[in-house]
């Protein structure tokens, strides 16, 4: 039987920060099965949403469900994957040494840290201290920890950041792969041509949402050639409001 459960739901949802909204009013359903981009200026908001999501955030007002259930549940402690901007793993522990212990904490089948090697394309620095890795390589360990145990929900914070063009369009691959095995995925960026290779869309700028859209509706809607255009028209029609 489908779930009919949205993956996310979020209602109403105001972070404030020094007095300030950081988020102002969110509304939005992240339908399972979907390979959901945030794209948005470095500043808008993209990561105390994403960490409102995980249930990390202290929210002022407003509701946030996930997989059913109130952001950061106990029950949904190994459904829900997340990857920050900065590596979560450590740096004086081998690549496999880091997810055998992750994989022990969540409970995962010992043959997973073995898997998820694979799917992120780190098998032959299994061995590597982390702490010895390039910065895009650590940030994979990162993510093949997320992985551990398959979980429905993927929340990644600007996962493709400094990784070159191959290895970018490589784990583009790999999340649509998730995907289409039935996990959900929510991908921050701030470079909007990476907006091409989701699903759906969520456009923000200064803690608002402007869209939540296909890639395609969005094109049509404004009549821009690409998603950048697409924004660029949308900022400039909510200044001539």
């Amino acid at each position: 039987m489908v779930n009919s459960t949205p993956a996310v739901d979020v209602r109403g949802l105001r972070v404030t920060r020094g007095g300030r909204p950081v988020l102002d009013g969110i509304d939005l359903v992240v339908e399972r099965g979907s390979v959901t981009g945030l794209l948005g200026p470095s500043g808008c908001g993209k990561t105390t949403l994403l960490r409102s999501v995980v249930g990390v955030q202290r929210i002022e007002a407003g509701e946030v469900r996930v997989l059913g259930l109130p952001a950061g549940a106990p029950a949904l402690r190994d459904r829900v994957g997340y990857v920050t901007q900065a590596p979560s793993v450590y740096a004086d522990l081998s690549v496999l040494a880091n997810l055998r212990y992750f994989a022990e904490v969540l409970g995962a089948p010992k043959a997973d840290p073995e898997r998820v090697l694979e799917e992120v394309g780190l098998r032959e620095h299994a061995k590597d201290l982390v702490g010895q890795l390039s910065g895009g390589q650590r940030a994979r360990v990162s993510l093949a920890a997320a992985l551990l145990g398959a979980p429905e929900l993927l929340v990644l914070d600007e996962p493709t950041v400094g990784l070159d063009p191959v290895l970018r369009q490589e784990l583009w691959q790999l999340f649509h792969r998730l995907a289409a095995g039935g996990a959900t995925l929510i991908v921050s960026s701030h470079v909007m041509d990476e907006a091409a290779r989701c699903t759906a869309l969520l456009l923000m700028r200064e803690g608002r949402l402007l869209a939540h859209d296909t890639p395609q509706a969005l094109l049509d809607a404004t009549g821009a050639a690409d998603i950048e255009a697409a924004f660029l028209a949308l900022v400039a029609g909510e200044g001539a409001r």
